[in-house]
């Protein structure tokens, strides 16, 4: 009999929030009997996202055409490489739905770190951002009156003065250009250092050096360390395997290197004991504390358990490090618009102080 043709699969990169949709709702199906096939199609009708209905639709034929589960999900590449190595396990060792639920609690604790940090952005980027609007409208309207002002008035400036007057001329004569150009220059630098592939680095390098928020950047990368970890451990993945695949899993580099380091010391044969020393910088990536308890479990071969509790220990100070960051950041915020505020009020009090001085004399 001839074989089946099996078409060229199309990699779908679907959203965080679709991608966890379908783990949801898959497991949720899956858990009630529903057969996959019948599973996929009620999927497709509830959503709106045309991505997400032409990635179920690839993944109906290939479940037509035979294919196990996670061969369907990683030819359509809808999920993370933790999540279907989780299916795949499940799948070949009969507890597919049971994975299916770890792999769901996982996607939601994902999305929960991610929010954090995103949370933590928001109140100084409103901050600034509302600081550059009213600046850029001082500058634009009230500052080329104030400069014509002086100038007939032959009113001599200092330095200061003239710098912000001659922004302020600028965006007169410009300022309909410069503005839209500023905006879109923002835009595309906030999408190279957040959102592009192969400079995102730059952008996550940032965040781990800025005051306040590298403290939060750190407990993140902490608490998806233990939760992450200590699931795969915990479904059945051996300890190399789930090193690889936290390395994927996270985006900062200097996680990158170590996770990569500690997979190649378990290749060689070495454990958490021996590897975690002699690791440069190991302790800024995981504190000594946590490290003894990893040799601690290691040891007891509760790995597993003390690596979750690890996880849930950094995600409630992760939880605290983000109510706390407002408090943290809003005395650096109020410096710098403090030295807007003055530097606009120095530069045009001191021309009026020389001007009624010259009067008076």
């Amino acid at each position: 009999m001839a074989a089946k043709h099996t078409p060229h699969a199309k990699q779908f990169h679907l959203r965080a929030k679709d991608r966890e949709y379908l783990t949801t709702n898959l497991t949720m199906l899956l858990k009630a009997a529903v057969p996959v096939g019948e599973a996929l199609e009620s999927l497709a009708s509830t959503s709106n996202s045309k991505l997400f209905k032409q990635a179920i639709t690839q993944m109906q034929h290939d479940i037509d055409e035979g294919m196990p589960l996670w061969k369907v999900l990683q030819r359509s590449g809808v999920i993370s490489d933790q999540t279907l190595a989780l299916v795949r396990l499940g799948e070949e060792s009969g507890n597919l739905v049971a994975n299916l639920e770890v792999a769901t609690r996982q996607e939601e604790k994902q999305r929960i770190l991610r929010s954090k940090v995103r949370s933590a952005l928001i109140y100084p980027i409103f901050v600034l951002g509302l600081t550059g609007v009213v600046g850029i409208a001082v500058a634009w309207f009230l500052l080329p009156r104030l400069s014509q002002t002086f100038t007939q008035l032959n009113v001599p400036l200092p330095f200061i003065s003239k710098f912000f007057l001659n922004i302020g001329v600028f965006l007169k004569q410009y300022g309909m250009y410069a503005i839209p150009g500023g905006l879109i220059a923002m835009i595309l630098l906030l999408y190279l250092l957040f959102a592009a592939p192969k400079t995102k680095r730059a952008g996550i390098w940032l965040l781990f050096h800025t005051p306040g928020i590298s403290r939060l950047m750190y407990e993140v990368e902490i608490a998806r360390f233990g939760y992450l970890f200590g699931t795969l451990l915990e479904a059945g993945l051996g300890v190399t395997e789930a090193l690889e695949l936290l390395q994927n899993s996270t985006n900062a580099p200097q996680y990158q290197r170590f996770y990569r380091y500690l997979r190649d010391a378990f290749d060689q044969g070495y454990g958490f004991r021996d590897a975690l020393p002699k690791y440069k910088g190991s302790r800024k990536l995981l504190p000594g504390s946590v490290q003894q308890l990893i040799i601690a479990g290691e040891r007891s071969g509760s790995l597993a358990e003390t690596l979750l509790t690890v996880g849930r220990t950094y995600e409630q100070k992760a939880d605290t490090s983000t109510e706390n960051l407002e408090v943290i950041l809003e005395p650096i915020l109020l410096v710098i618009v403090w030295l807007g505020v003055m530097g606009v009020a120095i530069a045009v009090i001191l021309p009026i102080y020389k001007l009624t001085s010259g009067l008076s004399t």
